[in-house]
């Protein structure tokens, strides 16, 4: 497919491309809800509080069942401001890391303002969401990064010794390019992150997750999905250990019965490249999706980001139906989540028909602005 924008989708290629769609970023945020209120406690703790097999279901966090983090609202806009991008390529101002910046902005403000701001006309659907106006664990790197207009940039980025994941597991969305050749998608990707992290770890290791769903969105199979992106990260420097997590992660699949011990093996911290790991790992062990996310939260690590980045990855893989239906009905922000990734791969698929030189849905330019 060589661009979304001039590609021709028949009806069951477009309708495999929304499940997947969905799929990741339904399957994303079921991950992080699940992982929401165990992220940061021992294994032990975890047990403690909710018995022998630990977590097997939603437990309370940020005030209720299913809620999610940051992680996801951080998602969600990267959405916002791909989909942005594309409605403004007709206009020729045609830079998607300016749009993502933008949209992320957005994002900052809910983490600040009370309410979506009505004088705001450029603000869009997504910003209107009043659910998104809370404080759901955001980092500091986060925060400070898109404390300000300025754009972090490959050359010039936002904290640049910041290792952290919160770049990293926003950046799925990049992958559901799939009409973008995979080494477009992984700098796409990386640019995105220096917006908040500069460390080449971070950096890295968004744009090895970006090519993996891209892959996984195309058809691949996960350890296909892999290698291409052990492929692309042998390109750039300072790849070595994004590379050698991953590879950890493969040669532990072949290490007995899964399980904490073996998770934690791969790493029991928030730097990026060992969350990618524990993901990555997790997601090709499992039975289902339901046995992967549990072995994504189950653990000492930062579990919401874990069990988000498994999420992502099954869901890319196996599409919407896949999910586990008792979880899809209490997670937050459900219609939300939805609705973008509607809007998503009706945009990729039938953008032309939106707002090309032929035909102009004003409905559509006002939930996604030009301005």
């Amino acid at each position: 497919m060589s661009s979304a924008t001039t590609a021709v989708w028949g009806r069951a290629e477009q309708q495999d491309f929304r499940s997947r769609v969905r799929g990741a970023l339904l399957g994303g945020a079921i991950g992080d809800a699940l992982g929401a209120g165990v992220s940061g406690l021992t294994l032990e703790e975890i047990r403690e509080a909710h018995g022998a097999d630990a977590v097997t279901d939603f437990v309370p966090a940020h005030g209720g069942r299913g809620c999610v983090t940051a992680v996801t609202q951080l998602t969600l806009f990267t959405v916002d401001g791909l989909i942005r991008a594309q409605v403004r390529r007709d206009t020729g101002a045609w830079h998607p890391p300016t749009d993502v910046h933008q949209a992320h902005l957005r994002w900052a403000a809910t983490q600040h303002d009370w309410g979506p701001d009505e004088r705001r006309k450029d603000n869009g659907w997504l910003a209107g969401q009043e659910w998104l106006y809370s404080r759901r664990a955001p980092t500091r790197e986060c925060l400070n990064g898109l404390g300000d207009t300025v754009m972090g940039t490959l050359d010039g980025p936002k904290n640049p010794t910041a290792h952290d994941s919160a770049a990293l597991t926003r950046s799925a969305p990049f992958g559901l390019l799939v009409g973008w050749e995979p080494q477009l998608v992984f700098q796409l990707a990386v640019e995105c992150a220096a917006q908040t992290h500069g460390h080449p770890t971070a950096l890295l290791s968004a744009g090895a997750l970006a090519v993996m769903v891209h892959g996984l969105a195309r058809g691949e199979s996960l350890d296909g999905a892999v290698q291409h992106a052990l492929g692309l990260l042998a390109e750039h420097p300072g790849h070595e250990p994004v590379t050698e997590a991953l590879q950890r992660a493969l040669g532990t699949v072949r290490q007995g019965i899964p399980g904490p011990a073996l998770i934690e093996s791969l790493g029991a911290t928030d730097s990026a490249e060992e969350v990618l790991a524990v993901a990555v790992y997790c997601a090709l062990v499992g039975e289902d999706i339901r046995h992967g996310l549990r072995l994504a939260v189950n653990h000492g690590g930062p579990s919401a980001a874990t069990g988000s980045l498994c999420g992502a990855l099954l869901g890319a893989l196996h599409g919407e139906t896949a999910l586990p239906p008792a979880w899809l009905v209490e997670l937050e922000g459900r219609a939300t989540l939805l609705e973008l990734a509607d809007d998503f791969a009706m945009e990729m698929t039938q953008g032309p028909a939106l707002h090309g030189p032929a035909a102009a849905a004003p409905a559509w330019l006002a939930r996604y602005p030009r301005g």
